[in-house]
């Protein structure tokens, strides 16, 4: 894989995020688990290059994610794509996904990512915020998607890295 900043990616974050996926991954001491996501986005938050990713209080990895200061976002080609569903449906708590996925886990410094994708960002972790819901002005944003009141955790993250293959 090869370094280019951030204002260098050339991938559609509607099509690399809504489509492709993401994979949420994380470690803390010794043990790496990783998720996958569909909802968040790119773009500049206070002069910084930012990913934006939202996480469910159930989710293993937002356990891990709250513990460290660091984590990456990867992108995998479509020839993973029952092993990005299979990461999405099963937890970490239950199993070591990663083992059984036979994927490969690389680090940049002490963040975890998949060497198997085509682009990784390595993100720093710079605000968090559980959704409120007398916040939601569109209330059936909150109807459709929380039956469960089981509100994401907003995260603003710099992108330190962008890796490609």
């Amino acid at each position: 894989m090869r370094e280019i900043k951030p204002e260098e990616l050339q991938k559609n974050p509607f099509q690399m995020i809504g489509k492709e996926w993401l994979l949420v991954t994380a470690e803390k001491d010794g043990k790496v688990n990783t998720m996958t996501a569909s909802w968040g986005g790119v773009g500049i938050m206070w002069h910084k290059p930012v990913a934006y990713i939202f996480l469910r209080p159930q989710r293993y990895t937002k356990e891990l994610i709250d513990q460290t200061d660091t984590f990456s976002l990867s992108v995998l080609g479509e020839e993973h794509r029952e092993m990005l569903r299979y990461f999405g449906t099963v937890s970490g708590r239950d199993e070591d996904k990663i083992a059984k996925s036979k994927l490969q886990i690389a680090h940049e410094g002490a963040t975890p990512y998949f060497a198997d994708a085509n682009t990784v960002m390595i993100c720093r972790k710079l605000y968090a915020q559980p959704y409120d819901p007398a916040c939601f002005i569109d209330k059936s944003c909150d109807e459709k998607n929380y039956p469960n009141k089981d509100y994401h955790t907003m995260y603003i993250v710099e992108i330190e890295k962008v890796l490609i293959s």
